[in-house]
């Protein structure tokens, strides 16, 4: 930080991040508390992620003041109500990681609890069933929720697949708007403070000079300012993240277009469908010592819905996150903070929150080191939970049909992940820490289906007669599927109130 409270922000890069770091920086600070600045050149592409999100992203553009119907015309978005997982527990099962609760909380028991009960007095009914999100998905039907449903029903959580490139773009106009300049050019040199190292200007393509008193780092996988520049290091999570590539590419659309996301694990990965108005977005991200380039693509191609729109393109990354995200005078976000690879659409919560962090911790005008050690200290702990989340899936797996399968049975993982899988073995309990994004119906979902079976539920869950139990449970059952049934399908409910106009 310098010795005076930044004036001028700088943005390096803009596609997702940068063009979400712009419009929350100008709808934060309303043009009087400094000036932002958006350096973005059209020759250099952007990778386009979070093309699947988490209810989260609601928050976002809640507080930029963006009405949700102009959003989903003009990204030609869908809406999405949890993730289907085909094949990661072994070949030929799924189940689905939903938003929203399971059921509700009996006597501050958590709903589980009782369906632990309940199976083992012969109940057969699924976890599912009691998730309003799972059985919407599972009948393809969709609505957005009143504001003001009563409590006791039911709640549905939902989220948006949409058109990255045209997000950045929605975004771009939201914050020109607001009064962010956007500059094009390709930064060609990167000057520092002799006394100390911070960022003080960026040099374009044919001389022109930008100064900053505070910089945004959303350049991508290269890190430009917070690695290329300031050396900054990365942890590198591969031993517990072995994908390390990925080919993506778009297909024709198919109906109905289904509200979820769905990730179908094949032999060196996993492969991502994410339905859109317009078109369906496909990849495959997948370990290359475990298979060839040429096999993977051939793999992806050979499992689309619909007709290709392009050749695959491929993207290479380590997963894992940069030893910190706010060195001197520069915060990175996006993919210049780290790779967590997009199995539970975390790319886009995660630019939300580090643009959110630094909102709450913007530089005062002194050099305040705790205030840079807070900001680094939260990241962490966001990476490393939502680290774990996705490292059990890996884990929890009985595949043995392949070299990486195998490899994941076998691998170590992370203290805190296996804390959490002892605890939940014991009694069915969900370990939580410091306020993380995956609550406890995530855990439950991802745990119950990749097989980790709880040996003991809360005795609490006892006190109640079993037979009071059993009625509540059918009337948890009945209500959702009562209510699924009045729903609109996915793509009714689109083309009555935000179908999106054909692409020129």
């Amino acid at each position: 930080m310098t010795d005076k409270a930044p004036s001028k922000f700088v943005v390096v890069g803009g596609g997702t991040a940068g063009w979400i770091a712009a419009a929350t920086l100008a709808h934060a600070m309303k043009g009087r508390v400094g000036e932002i600045c958006v350096i973005e050149s059209d020759e250099i592409g952007t990778v386009g992620v979070g093309e699947a999100t988490i209810p989260p992203m609601q928050f976002l553009n809640s507080m930029l003041g963006i009405d949700e119907i102009d959003f989903v015309k003009k990204t030609q978005a869908t809406f999405k109500l949890g993730i289907e997982f085909r094949d990661w527990t072994r070949l030929g099962h799924s189940y689905f990681h939903p938003f929203g609760l399971h059921g509700m909380p009996i006597e501050a028991v958590s709903f589980h609890h009782y369906w632990m009960r309940l199976r083992q007095h012969g109940d057969t009914s699924a976890i599912g069933d009691y998730s309003l999100a799972t059985v919407a998905a599972r009948e393809g039907k969709f609505v957005i929720p009143p504001r003001d449903l009563p409590p006791e029903l039911p709640q549905l959580g939902y989220a948006y697949h949409f058109d990255a490139g045209l997000y950045a773009r929605y975004l771009r106009d939201y914050a020109e708007k607001r009064g962010v300049k956007r500059i094009e050019g390709k930064i060609v040199e990167v000057k520092q403070r002799a006394a100390d190292g911070f960022i003080e200007a960026l040099e374009l393509e044919g001389g022109k000079r930008i100064e900053g008193d505070f910089f945004v780092d959303c350049s991508g996988f290269r890190g430009l300012l917070i690695e290329q520049t300031l050396k900054t290091g990365y942890e590198d999570w591969t031993h517990w993240l072995p994908c390390d590539r990925a080919l993506a590419l778009p297909c024709d659309s198919v109906s109905p277009r289904t509200p979820y996301t769905r990730s179908t694990a094949r032999k060196a990965g996993w492969q991502w469908r994410i339905p859109l108005q317009h078109r369906i977005g496909n990849g495959y991200v997948y370990s290359s010592p475990f298979i060839s380039d040429d096999e993977a693509a051939a793999t992806l191609l050979a499992n689309l819905d619909g007709a290709p729109r392009a050749d695959p393109r491929p993207l290479r990354f380590t997963a894992g996150r940069r030893k910190k995200a706010w060195n001197k005078n520069v915060v990175a976000l996006g993919l210049a903070s780290g790779f967590m690879e997009p199995l539970e659409s975390t790319s886009i919560h995660m630019i939300q929150t580090g643009i959110f962090r630094l909102l709450s911790l913007l530089p005062v005008g002194v050099r305040d080191e705790a205030t840079v050690e807070e900001y680094n200290r939260l990241s962490k702990i966001e990476y490393e939970q939502i680290r774990d989340f996705i490292v059990l899936h890996y884990k929890a797996t009985e595949r043995d049909d392949s070299e990486l399968w195998r490899y994941c049975k076998d691998m170590a993982i992370p203290d805190s992940l296996a804390h959490k899988i002892e605890l939940f073995r014991a009694r069915g309990r969900i370990a939580r820490f410091d306020d993380q994004l995956f609550a406890e119906p995530s855990w439950l979902a991802v745990f119950l289906g990749q097989g980790v079976e709880p040996n003991h539920y809360d005795r609490l869950a006892d006190v109640a007669p079993l037979a009071d139990i059993e009625r509540r449970l059918a009337g948890v059952r009945q209500t959702i599927a009562q209510i699924v049934q009045g729903l609109p399908t996915h793509d009714e409910f689109i083309a009555r109130h935000c179908r999106a106009e054909p692409l020129g």
